[in-house]
């Protein structure tokens, strides 16, 4: 059995947050509240707020709208390093992206969420941007994108800070398996985001309108707007181009920030002053750790951990990699002297699978929702080459906490944020006559507060019969179909779907799904369902 034992070795953060593509944003100035997005309504009870104040704390420093701007001779502060950078952005009297200037600026609490949600990968983003020369602008693109929340999940599955869908993230290099999701990871998905950018930036021949606009809307659509414009001798810069809504809106909402951001006084704004320093270390592994226990030897907070590291779907890293773990950087060296007490290898299990006619690695890694670097380490597998055959180890995770644990109520807590914070699977829900937000989160387990997040509906938003819902499922974290045997369960008289899931302590959602239910499917006394357990 091939066996991984981590490597202590510190990087500070090179660049920062997290994936590409986009959710379906269609507010405008005017009626700016119509669609206040849905990942900044966390509540007291909710699993964002915790990352939240997680947030907080990494930033020792809060945003302080006090103290005096450093002057030309000094070194910029953080954000002046930003404001230094902007190159393209500009609000002409009249237009929309006056119009967002105006807006943002009109909202500084929801700016300093969004700010103190940014402040930890910022540093690393401007370095990144630096280093490839790109401009300031593209920082505050994640507030366009998802407001700079690693968590966010649109409805069309985009997912992470940067909004990449799953196929332009797998385009660009960007893990996404059962173990992980790159999409979410600050540092893998903002290299990812900006080679992206940078590359529309060259396709439209440094027109950073269009870039934006096929980074939003697609490749293809403005080139097929471009074309369709110049077939009929009208312009093709991008404020003529038919594109839809949500394009037209984008550009504008990011030169609004850039306007934002380089007059501050002149919205009735003031711009935060940071110091120019990092506050999150990368940590590098040699292969899979088991997080909470370096949370517990190393006494750091697990809502950090997770805050940090949200591209993980477990308590482990994954075994293909990428291997690294982000910490606060005062308690770097702290966890660099831990790890050599944590193997995460011992929570593995090991499955064993035989190569068949036409079998590749890639094709195992994504039958077994794994991935091919995972593949290669677990076998000591230098190419590509198999054999028909052939026997292979597959890592899969053990789910449970280890047996008698002290730190039963950390894996606990990292598996209930995991849970709630990163949902994979959608059901929609048609409501009835009758139903509420209540009864029907009630019916699915989930909370009020996460269908109004997911539905984009505000705190007195009504609902009507006929309406579909989406309903966002088994987190990743939860359990695998090959993680343990399913659990048969008989049905008795009297029996719903609610109380059977209620009875065994699963999702209603996901007693559906493993049983091909849906919410009008009647059970019969004796009928066996399938649960499963991991």
């Amino acid at each position: 059995m091939h066996r991984w034992f981590p490597l202590c070795g510190l990087l500070l953060l090179l660049s920062a947050c997290a994936a590409v593509e986009q959710r379906d944003e269609r507010s405008s100035p005017q009626d700016p509240d119509s669609k206040v997005p849905f990942y900044l309504a966390a509540n007291l009870e909710d699993p964002f707020a915790a990352v939240d104040r997680a947030t907080r704390r990494i930033s020792r420093e809060p945003a302080s709208l006090d103290a005096a701007r450093p002057s030309a001779e000094t070194e910029p502060d953080l954000i002046g390093r930003i404001v230094e950078s902007l190159e393209f952005s500009h609000c002409p009297d009249g237009s929309r992206a006056l119009e967002w200037a105006e807006w943002f600026g009109k909202r500084p609490e929801y700016m300093q969420r969004v700010l103190d949600r940014a402040h930890p990968w910022l540093y690393n983003i401007v370095n990144e941007l630096e280093q490839r020369e790109l401009p300031g602008e593209l920082a505050l693109l994640p507030i366009v994108e998802s407001a700079y929340d690693p968590f966010a999940y649109s409805h069309g599955r985009a997912s992470g800070t940067w909004q990449f869908l799953s196929a332009t993230a797998r385009d660009r290099g960007v893990e996404i398996n059962d173990w992980y999701d790159g999409r979410r990871d600050v540092y893998v998905a903002t290299r990812a985001a900006l080679d992206y950018l940078a590359y529309l930036n060259g396709l439209f021949d440094g027109d950073w309108n269009l870039a934006l606009a096929a980074y939003n809307g697609g490749q293809g659509r403005v080139q097929r707007a471009i074309r369709f414009n110049a077939a009929r001798n009208r312009s093709t810069e991008y404020e003529n181009l038919p594109l839809p809504r949500e394009t037209q809106a984008y550009v504008p909402k990011l030169h609004g920030l850039g306007c934002l951001f380089r007059e501050p006084e002149r919205f009735g704004w003031e711009l935060p002053i940071w110091t120019n320093e990092p506050l999150i270390a990368r940590i590098e592994l040699s292969g899979p750790t088991d997080v909470v226990a370096l949370s517990a030897v190393a006494d750091v907070d697990i809502a950090e951990l997770v805050t940090l590291n949200p591209g993980l779907n477990r308590h482990l890293t994954p075994p293909g990699g990428p291997h690294h773990v982000f910490v606060p950087i005062e308690q770097a060296e702290t966890v660099i002297s831990s790890l050599p007490q944590l193997n995460g290898a011992d929570h593995l299990v090991w499955e064993n699978i035989r190569v068949r006619r036409g079998d590749t690695l890639s094709g195992l890694a994504q039958r077994h929702n794994t991935s091919v670097s995972a593949l290669r380490e677990a076998n000591n597998l230098n190419g590509d080459h198999l054999t028909i055959g052939q026997r292979l180890q597959l890592p899969r995770a053990n789910n449970a906490a280890p047996a008698d644990s002290p730190w039963a109520d950390r894996y606990q807590e990292m598996a209930r944020l995991q849970q709630r914070l990163l949902p994979t699977r959608r059901f929609q829900h048609q409501v009835r006559p009758g139903e509420s937000l209540w009864v029907i989160a009630r019916r699915y387990s989930v909370s009020v507060a996460d269908l109004q997040r997911w539905n984009n509906l505000g705190q007195n938003s009504m609902i009507r019969p006929g309406q579909r819902l989406v309903i966002l499922m088994d987190g990743p974290a939860g359990r695998s179909p090959q993680s343990a045997e399913p659990v048969r369960y008989t049905v008795r008289s009297g029996d719903s779907l609610w109380l059977i899931a209620r009875r065994m302590n699963v999702r209603l959602a996901d007693l559906m799904r493993w049983n091909n239910l849906n919410e009008s499917s009647v059970l019969r006394p004796g009928q066996v369902l399938r649960i499963q357990r991991g």
